[in-house]
């Protein structure tokens, strides 16, 4: 048996990596097992139809490395096809509403799917335990079924905002979503009821037999085509067979002697290293966690890294980011000083809101050093599914902008930036956290709370990803019901815009694993039903 540690948002899922380490695998294969058993009982957080970013640290092997699978533009996408259909930008800043809402729900929908063939590499090159053995166990679950848990049944029924469609919709827009997720007298199922999804167990068992060809140029990537082609979708066979990831070293920097590893652009870890710096030239703790002055500075050096973003950061391959700018100890200063002048950062965004959750995350660690975090995801998920193949595609095409000639246009073969950003923290090149999040923008704020939570003010993992957070992606300060009255009134008095939340626990789903004394310490967030689980 390997000891390990591993922390998730789904207790299925956790156990399924925590049975990988109790088999003798690594980190590696413990990750991977949560990753499949996630897309069986998370299935519109993610799945092996869905896309994300990996990062692998293997010590003993000199391996410390990323391995992106973002979705593309399919090569039918053109930049001009929707740019009639354009209604308006959602109120979150977070995708395009079209009429029909094409981009959004159904077949047209679907960027290429990264996540089998990213799960797949890592295990092979880097775990231990066979492909078979680590996906049969989430194929026996979702032919047996799964107990629905509180928080997939409230995404299910969470109303849409902005002009997105309800998840409801996703669900029963096919007759095999119907079949899946509702009973017989169409009601979606409950808490607590059984889900068994035959097709997607038949699904990963030929995958588990054949490998991911069979999904990427074999039988299983014909019929896909052939549904996409009835369907009017965009994803053909050639953009399957087509389907590469790529690797890279980690985006590097260091904060107050710690050294932080994370991922490059399209993903969010360049947002992470910004802030950190600018935040390095502030004493954080003499200011109080979640005072009013600390939520004030803070909330600056998330304006400044979102505008920054917004204006330079994309797909390497189609933008020229300007990175050792942004994360450069200079710009950093710089944007400091601003911010101790007083001087209040605007975020030019056609309208302000909320944003998307629908991703997963795990964090893994194992005694002989090794660790891993990954964050994967649907989008908010297409609503479609191949009749008799049991999983739902992602819907990533809903965040391109329709507008020709914009900095986050459509073009084949293009991937959009998105925040997800699995960190890890060391210490005297020791392995200190390993953290990452759901929640759409939200993840790098949720992200970077709880490395300056650790960091900053001594916090243990448990407590870093549960202490009351905030998320400034907009001109407006949106707080947990937690953090009290008299800090927001201070700084609404200071001229800022506060939006409370009802929820007590928000603004991603924070898992993080710490290594500390020889020791792990797990913390999931409270927000969510996941665990952190030692074996």
């Amino acid at each position: 048996m390997t000891h390990g540690m591993i922390c998730a948002p789904q207790p299925e899922a956790v156990e399924a990596g925590a049975l990988a380490l109790k088999k003798g695998g690594n980190a590696v294969d413990a990750a991977i097992a949560c990753a499949l058993m996630q897309t069986v009982v998370d299935p519109q957080m993610c799945g092996i139809a869905g896309f994300g970013s990996l990062q692998l640290y293997l010590p003993k092997r000199g391996i410390h490395t990323m391995i992106d699978f973002h979705g593309r533009a399919p090569a039918k996408a053109t930049p001009d096809m929707w740019r009639d259909i354009l209604e308006f930008e959602s109120e979150d800043g977070f995708g395009f509403i079209l009429k029909g809402r094409v981009n959004d729900l159904g077949y047209q929908s679907v960027t290429t799917p990264g996540s089998l063939k990213a799960f797949h590499e890592a295990l092979t090159r880097f775990g231990t335990l066979s492909w078979k053995e680590v996906v049969e166990p989430a194929a026996a679950l979702a032919g047996e079924g799964f107990l629905i848990r509180p928080h997939v049944h409230e995404f299910w029924t969470m109303k849409e905002s902005f002009g997105r469609t309800d998840h409801i919709e996703r669900l029963r827009h096919t007759p095999a979503g119907r079949r899946i997720y509702f009973d017989s007298n169409g009601e979606v199922l409950q808490p607590g009821a059984t889900l068994r999804n035959p097709d997607m167990a038949r699904s990963l068992r030929r995958i588990a037999a054949e490998g991911p060809e069979v999904f990427y140029q074999g039988a299983m990537a014909r019929e896909i085509a052939h549904d996409f082609a009835a369907n009017g979708g965009l994803l053909g066979l050639e953009d399957l067979k087509n389907v590469a990831t790529e690797e890279s070293e980690p985006l590097l920097g260091n904060y107050r002697g710690y050294g932080i590893a994370t991922n490059p652009p399209p993903g969010g870890g360049i947002m992470i290293l910004q802030m950190l710096n600018i935040l390095e030239n502030f004493d954080l703790a003499a200011m109080g966690h979640n005072s009013p002055d600390y939520i004030r500075v803070v909330s600056e050096a998330m304006k400044r890294a979102t505008i920054d973003k917004d204006a330079h950061v994309g797909d390497p391959r189609f933008v020229e980011v300007p990175l050792a700018r942004l994360i450069g100890k200079d710009y950093a200063r710089e944007q400091a000083q601003a911010i101790e002048r007083g001087e209040v950062a605007h975020v030019p965004r056609l309208q302000k809101g909320q944003d998307l959750k629908d991703t997963t995350h795990i964090s893994a660690v194992d005694d002989q050093g090794n660790a891993v975090a990954m964050t994967h995801s649907l989008g908010m998920s297409s609503g479609a599914i191949t009749d008799g193949l049991g999983f739902m595609y992602n819907n990533s095409m809903v965040v391109f902008d329709p507008r020709p000639g914009q900095h986050g246009s459509i073009a084949p073969g293009k991937a959009r930036f998105t925040a997800m950003c699995p960190t890890m923290v060391f210490k005297d090149d020791t392995l200190r956290l390993v953290v990452g999040a759901p929640g759409g923008t939200f993840i790098t704020m949720g992200v970077l709370q709880a490395i300056l939570n650790v960091i900053d003010f001594a916090m243990s993992a448990s407590d870093a990803v549960a202490a009351p957070r905030f998320c400034t992606t907009s001109d407006t300060i949106d707080v947990v019901n937690r953090i009290p009255h008299f800090v927001t009134d201070e700084l609404e008095a200071q001229g800022y815009a506060v939006r409370r939340s009802y929820k007590s626990f928000n603004f991603a789903g924070v898992h993080a694993v710490e290594v500390r004394d020889g020791k792990w310490h797990g913390g999931a967030d409270p927000g969510r039903d996941g665990m952190a689980l030692e074996v």
